[in-house]
C-alpha cells in the first residue's frame, strides 16, 4: 500500500507536483555538488574559468539525469501499455471461461431436470 492511495485526485496531483520539485530541486543540487567536486581538481585554471566550467559541468550533469528520467518515463509508459494489455487478454480470457462454466452448469442442470 503506498501513501498516495485513497488520497482525491487533486492531493495525488498536488503530491506530485510537490515530489516533482523536491527531486528537481535535489538534482539540481547533485549537479552543483558533482561540478564543484570536479572543479576543484583544477586549481590550475585561473578562478573565472573554473567557475564557468564548474557552470557548464553543472548544466551538463543536469541535461543527463533529465534524459536518464526521461527515457525511464518512457519506458514505463511502454511497460504500463504492455501489462495492461496483458491484463485486458486475460481478463477477457477469464470471463470466457466463467462464461463457458455457467453454460455448462445450466447444460448440465437441464439434463438433469429433462432426465428425472
Amino acid at each position: 500500500m503506498t501513501a498516495m492511495e485513497g488520497l482525491p485526485v487533486d492531493l495525488r496531483a498536488f503530491h506530485n507536483e510537490v515530489e516533482g520539485h523536491l527531486l528537481a530541486a535535489a538534482a539540481r543540487e547533485e549537479s552543483q555538488n558533482a561540478a564543484a567536486r570536479f572543479a576543484a581538481g583544477l586549481d590550475w585554471l585561473p578562478e573565472a574559468q573554473r567557475a564557468e566550467m564548474e557552470r557548464q559541468f553543472a548544466a551538463e550533469h543536469l541535461a543527463l539525469a533529465r534524459a536518464s528520467w526521461q527515457r525511464t518515463v518512457r519506458r514505463g509508459e511502454e511497460l504500463r501499455s504492455e501489462y495492461e494489455k496483458v491484463y485486458r487478454a486475460l481478463r477477457a480470457r477469464l470471463l470466457a471461461g466463467l462464461l463457458l462454466t455457467v453454460a455448462l452448469l445450466v447444460a448440465v442442470d437441464l439434463v438433469v431436470l429433462v432426465s428425472v
